[in-house]
C-alpha cells in the first residue's frame, strides 16, 4: 500500500512540470501567432490613398475674399490693390473713383455668373447693407498616382505620396504663371502671391510623407507629434 502511494506521488510529481512545459509552448506559439498575425495586418495603398484624400478634403479649398458695393479701405486690404485691378482687368468688377471714406466696387454680369458657377462661394453683407464680402474657392489638393507603402513596425506605417493644386476658373485667374498675373508689375506680381492667392498652380506636385497607425477602428493618420 506504502508503495503504491509512493508510485502515485511520484506520477504527480512528474506530471506538473510537463503541463508548466505544456503550458509555455502553448503560450509561446500563442504570442508567436499573434505577431505574425499583427504583422501581416499592412496597410493596403488603395486605403492609404482613400485616408490621404479624406485628409486633404478636410484641410478645405483655398480660398480669397473680396468686397463689392460700397468698399471701406483698411489696413490689410484697399480697394485699389493688385487683387481688385486684376479682377477688374479679368471683367470680374468694375472700379469707381474714390467717394469720400468708400470706393464704389461693382460687380460685373461675368463677376456675378463666375460667383454663382463656383460651389462653396459665401456672400456676407456688412450691418449697414452698404458692402458685401465674397469669400471664394479658388483651388483643391488632389492626390496623384498611388501612394508608396511602407511598414514601419506593427500597426505602424508611412506612405509617400504626391499632391497637386486642382484650380477652379477664379484659380486659373490667379495662377501665378497664367497671362494675367504676368501682365502686372514685378512688386504687384509678388503681392498677388503673398497676400492674394496667387500660385504656381501648375507647377510641380508637392511630395509629402505622411505616418499612419492601426488601432481599434482600423487604419488612421497618425496625429501630429
Amino acid at each position: 500500500m506504502f508503495e503504491q502511494e509512493v508510485e502515485m506521488e511520484q506520477r504527480q510529481s512528474s506530471v506538473v512540470p510537463l503541463l508548466l512545459i505544456i503550458a509555455m509552448i502553448l503560450a509561446f506559439v500563442g504570442v508567436a501567432a499573434y505577431y505574425v498575425i499583427q504583422n501581416q495586418k499592412t496597410l493596403p495603398a488603395a486605403e492609404a490613398a482613400l485616408l490621404i484624400e479624406q485628409s486633404l478634403k478636410a484641410d478645405g479649398p483655398a480660398t480669397i475674399h473680396f468686397e463689392s458695393g460700397k468698399v471701406v479701405a483698411s489696413m490689410q486690404e484697399r480697394p485699389q490693390d493688385a487683387n481688385y485691378r486684376l479682377f477688374e482687368k479679368a471683367g470680374l468688377l468694375k472700379l469707381g473713383k474714390d467717394n469720400g471714406h468708400f470706393t464704389p466696387v461693382e460687380l460685373t454680369a461675368a463677376g456675378r455668373k463666375m460667383l454663382d458657377e463656383i460651389p462653396g462661394v459665401t456672400n456676407t453683407k456688412d450691418a449697414k447693407g452698404d458692402s458685401v464680402e465674397h469669400v471664394v474657392p479658388i483651388a483643391e489638393r488632389k492626390l496623384v498616382g498611388t501612394p508608396k507603402v511602407t511598414m514601419t513596425g506593427m500597426g505602424r506605417a508611412t506612405a509617400e505620396f504626391t499632391w497637386a493644386w486642382e484650380p477652379n476658373k477664379m484659380g486659373e485667374l490667379l495662377d501665378a504663371s497664367g497671362p494675367l498675373v504676368k501682365s502686372f508689375s514685378t512688386w504687384d506680381r509678388a503681392t498677388l502671391i503673398d497676400k492674394y492667392g496667387a500660385k504656381f498652380y501648375h507647377g510641380e506636385p508637392n511630395k509629402v510623407t505622411t505616418a499612419f497607425v492601426r488601432g481599434d477602428k482600423g487604419w488612421q493618420i497618425a496625429p501630429p507629434q
